[in-house]
Formats: structure tokens, C-alpha cells, sequence
């Protein structure tokens, strides 16, 4: 899947939740995003929930911004790095963050990164409209 497909895949699944919980105040919201309540009530939301694992190892994960403000992609790829495509990185150089490097290509890798689960975070670039918080994310050339 590229990575424009998940984006407004999951964008639209992110609509959705917010559609049904448009009663609920910001704090709310945020609150409802925490891993263990997803996993019970939103469990098509990540294929992790399947298997109640976390994408990320941490006590108080939110899944709110489970795609990163920070992160660009571009499914044509932005430029050649020594005979390799570069599709995707992270504009803060998270030190958590890596690069997962193929023959051909460089991926941001943001396993390590936690950065966007943590709830202080989520609140700081809060919008009821996810496309708006990740409207840089999807870049062009």
C-alpha cells in the first residue's frame, strides 16, 4: 500500500471516531484515544489491536496522532541519495527516529520515536479535523 492509500485511509477512519464522539469535549477526545480504550471500542482502527500489541512500547500511549505531524512522504520519491530514492523522513531529525535503508530506497523509520503518543503533545497541535494537523505531511516534490 503506498503511502498516500494509508493516509486517507486512516484519515477517514480518524473522521469517522470524531463523528461519533462530537459530544465530547477536546479533553475527552483525547482521552478516548488512549490505547487501552481503542483496543476495546475502535478495534478496525490499527491492525495492531488484533493482537493487543502497541506500535510503540510506552506506559500512556495515544493514538490519536498515530501518523505524525513531523513526518513527510511522497510516493515518487523527493531526490536521489547515492543511487537510492528518498520517500519519506522526519522534519525534526527525531533522535529516536532512524532510516530504514533498502538497495533502492530510504524510508523514515519512526519506530523508536514516540513523540506524537504523548498526550502533552497531541494537545499542543490539537484539531478536531486530522487532515488539517497532517496537511504538510503528504509533500510534494
Amino acid at each position: 500500500m503506498s503511502y498516500t492509500n494509508w493516509f486517507r485511509q486512516h484519515g477517514n477512519k480518524h473522521q469517522a471516531i470524531l463523528q461519533k464522539l462530537h459530544h465530547l469535549t477536546d479533553e475527552e477526545i483525547i482521552e478516548y484515544f488512549r490505547f487501552d480504550n481503542m483496543v476495546k471500542n475502535e478495534p478496525d482502527f490499527c491492525l495492531l489491536y488484533a493482537e493487543n500489541k502497541k506500535c510503540h512500547e510506552m506506559k500512556n500511549l495515544n493514538c490519536y496522532l498515530c501518523a505524525c505531524p513531523n513526518f513527510r512522504f511522497n510516493d515518487a520519491g523527493f531526490r536521489q541519495e547515492a543511487n537510492k530514492t528518498l520517500y519519506s523522513y522526519c522534519t525534526i531529525d527525531s533522535a529516536e527516529g532512524d532510516q530504514f535503508t533498502t538497495d533502492e530506497a530510504i524510508h523514515q523509520n519512526c519506530s523508536g520515536c514516540t513523540v506524537p503518543h504523548h498526550e502533552r503533545y497531541i494537545r499542543q497541535h490539537f484539531s478536531r479535523d486530522w487532515f488539517e494537523i497532517m496537511k504538510a505531511v503528504p509533500s510534494p516534490i
